[in-house]
């Protein structure tokens, strides 16, 4: 007997290395940074994505786009940079480029479900490039405007510099008279400090993380877009993955989602309430008429733009989907 427990004792701890070897570390890079709620969200997915596949694939967040910049997601995979990234509005997805940010306003109401549908429409292009849609960032709810001050309105921005996060926002700038600024949100404060621009589109979450009341803050609040920026994943890097562990990891995306959404909008509502009481910022409201007037100065040029880019069978199916959850 004495004889034999070495070996048993060999034979336990070669299991546990063999164990330890096959455990997963995912590297998530988000833009967000520790002060957002969206962070403690990455928090809860990582929980839920080692308790789902007991230990096997742990998730490793690095938060303020440290692994790679604003619009390099689709590289930062391709490239085994990072394991699971935010995209973009990247040429490569040219349908998800112009619907990420679409002009709608919408009922959030079933935003869970909404989130979901659109994340299945895109699925196939995005495994086109090879990624797979993971979790999304709550985005629909946040994405607004700030000025140094009061301004006339939305459609007469007078030739001012406003901060653009992409192809549809750029339009809409221009299209009311002013001119688009693209800036990484780790740079807008800085921006927005010394003039380089007068005004910013951006959502709550992130603009209040950042601490954007002090340099901007008059709020324009719109809620002229639905938005979904996508993290995904590596195909790949995720079929690597056991099949268990692979359902674990989507399971887990689809209960953040749903954890995080009404702490998200608690969060965001609190951060603008704060704002506003102390006296570092303003917030105003459209009305309806006015969010549908502006809507319908955009919303005929950008369904152009989306026949192009997804064709119009994909096209008319996300049409239906904002038009059934419409506000």
């Amino acid at each position: 007997m004495t004889s034999a427990t070495p070996i048993l004792a060999l034979s336990l701890a070669a299991a546990v290395a063999a164990g330890a070897a096959q455990a997963e570390t995912l590297r998530l890079s988000t833009y967000v940074n520790e002060n957002d709620i969206r962070y403690q969200g990455f928090l809860k997915f990582a929980e839920l994505v080692a308790e789902k596949t007991e230990g096997r694939v742990t998730v490793q967040i690095f938060p303020s786009s440290t692994l790679h910049s604003w619009s390099d997601g689709v590289d930062a995979l391709q490239g085994g940079v990072s394991d699971i990234s935010w995209i973009s509005a990247d040429t490569r997805l040219p349908c998800y480029r112009v619907t990420s940010l679409y002009p709608a306003a919408i009922d959030l109401t079933n935003q869970i479900e909404l989130d979901a549908a659109y994340a299945r429409l895109i699925a196939p292009e995005a495994a086109s490039v090879g990624l797979i849609p993971v979790i999304n960032s709550n985005y629909s709810y946040d994405q607004e405007w700030w000025f140094q001050g009061p301004i006339e309105g939305l459609n007469k921005l007078n030739g001012k510099l406003v901060r653009s996060i992409g192809p549809l926002v750029s339009m809409m700038i221009e299209t009311w008279g002013g001119q688009p600024v693209f800036i990484a949100p780790g740079e807008v404060f800085q921006s927005a400090e010394r003039g380089v621009v007068n005004g910013i589109n951006m959502g709550v979450a992130t603009y209040s993380s950042w601490q954007l009341w002090t340099v901007m803050p008059y709020m324009v609040n719109a809620s002229l877009f639905y938005g979904n920026i996508q993290y995904m994943m590596s195909l790949d890097r995720f079929n690597r993955l056991p099949e268990p562990d692979r359902a674990a990891l989507l399971e887990a995306g689809r209960e953040t989602e749903a954890w995080l959404q009404p702490r998200y909008e608690a969060w965001i509502n609190e951060q603008v309430g704060n704002a506003v009481m102390r006296g570092g910022g303003s917030a105003v409201s459209i009305t309806a008429a006015q969010r549908d007037a502006l809507l319908a100065e955009i919303a005929p040029k950008w369904a152009a733009e989306v026949d192009a880019a997804c064709g119009p069978e994909l096209a008319g199916k996300l049409r239906d989907l904002f038009a059934k959850h419409k506000l």
